[in-house]
């Protein structure tokens, strides 16, 4: 691949920065990205990044997508968030065929959000039909197409089933337009993320519409991109939307102690030693967080390009890894917070709404303590 297009990305990124910090307080307020910034990343291929680049996408590694959507969460949580979903969800191409995915990926705005796992679709002549509602789709609001992920049924109501026994699952892919979308997104962060639900009512999805995801022998395109479950790659893209949002955080309450006084004293905060101190091991930890973070993601990337397998060990290294990271840099975002003292409860200051954002990121799958549960499961178990 070009390298080229690989830091092009994250140049691209760095340079809409602006624009989109400058958004910032109509996404908050509006709950929606503006025109003005979806029609900068759709400008820029930022959504295409994780695309095929047979259907001219960048298909960049995780550590450029991760470093982009570093640089849109220094600007605005939100719009990473939905950068980020919308951009996994693209992954889903590498199994369509290559009509399908050209009709979905390459019509204007040629955007593809999805929300949880949830309900069934039962097979029919010639494709599926469904009635089900879903949550949790960040980015629909900017989409064109929905998808879901559905159990599969047979036309007589039993459950389909894979060769293991297992209940057979499908990705179903539909245009906005045949859903209904449901308003319901009133949260304390990432408010502008448009985290919906959405609604179908007895729809038919034809057969190349209903695709498996994550299932290596159903892909359709050769690069190791797309070996690497989707799963994963939200968990290390939230993970560095989480370090962007804690750098912004940071560095917010570097300048606010370069400038500031303190309230009972003529010195500035600046040359307090608690406050150095403090504004030291901070910085540490976030650098720890980070380097771990990639350290794991150059680690899998590198043996997922040399053997084409994602293994359990990956798997483990990678949410280990994420889950960690998020939590970081939630104490991060948390000191600087704090360090600010009353500056920061104020909407105007750059600290309230990302102290916001960070324990909305902190609260996803992505960051459950659950986590831990299994991966030390899995150290306990290694015969070592």
């Amino acid at each position: 691949m070009d390298g080229t297009v690989e830091v092009d990305l994250v140049g691209r990124a760095r340079a809409i920065a602006p624009l989109i910090a400058g958004e910032a307080n109509e996404i908050e307020r509006t709950r929606r990205l503006t025109p003005a910034v979806v029609d900068a990343l759709i400008e820029n291929g930022l959504y295409r990044a994780l695309l095929p680049q047979d259907l001219g996408g960048s298909e960049a590694p995780p550590d450029i997508f991760m470093q982009m959507l570093e640089e849109i969460a220094k600007a605005d949580a939100s719009t990473a968030w939905c950068l980020g979903q919308c951009s996994v969800c693209a992954m889903i191409a590498a199994s369509l065929d290559h009509g399908s995915a050209h009709e979905i990926f390459n019509t204007a705005p040629g955007i593809l959000a999805w929300g949880a796992v949830a309900h069934e679709a039962r097979a029919v002549e010639g494709g599926y039909r469904v009635t089900a509602r879903w949550d949790f789709a960040s980015g629909s609001r900017q989409a064109s197409w929905l998808g879901a992920h559905v159990r599969i049924a047979n036309a007589d109501g039993t459950p389909r089933k894979n060769a293991d026994g297992s209940q057979e699952m499908r990705t179903i892919l539909f245009p906005l337009v045949s859903a209904v979308m449901h308003d319901v997104w009133q949260a304390i962060g990432l408010a502008g993320t448009g985290t919906d639900s959405y609604e179908v009512k007895d729809l038919f999805i034809p057969d190349r519409f209903a695709v498996f995801r994550d299932v290596p022998s159903a892909l359709r395109e050769p690069g190791p991109l797309y070996r690497l479950p989707t799963g994963s790659t939200f968990s290390l893209g939230f993970a560095a939307v989480s370090l962007g949002v804690a750098r912004a955080t940071l560095d917010a309450a570097i300048a606010l102690a370069r400038a500031k006084h303190q309230s009972l004293a003529a010195s500035a905060m600046r040359d307090n030693q608690a406050v150095q101190g403090l504004i030291g091991r901070t910085e540490a930890d976030l650098r720890a967080a980070r380097a771990y973070l990639y350290a794991t993601a150059h680690a899998m990337w590198r043996d997922l390009s040399a053997t084409g397998t994602f293994s359990a060990a990956h798997r483990s290294a990678v949410r280990l890894a994420s889950t960690w990271t998020i939590q970081q840099s939630a104490k991060v975002v948390d000191t600087a917070y704090h360090m600010a003292g009353a500056t920061a409860v104020f909407r105007s200051n750059p600290f309230e709404r990302r102290f916001r954002d960070m324990h909305a990121i902190a609260q996803q799958i992505q960051a459950r303590d659950t986590h831990y549960e299994d991966v030390g499961k899995v150290i306990l178990a290694e015969n070592r």
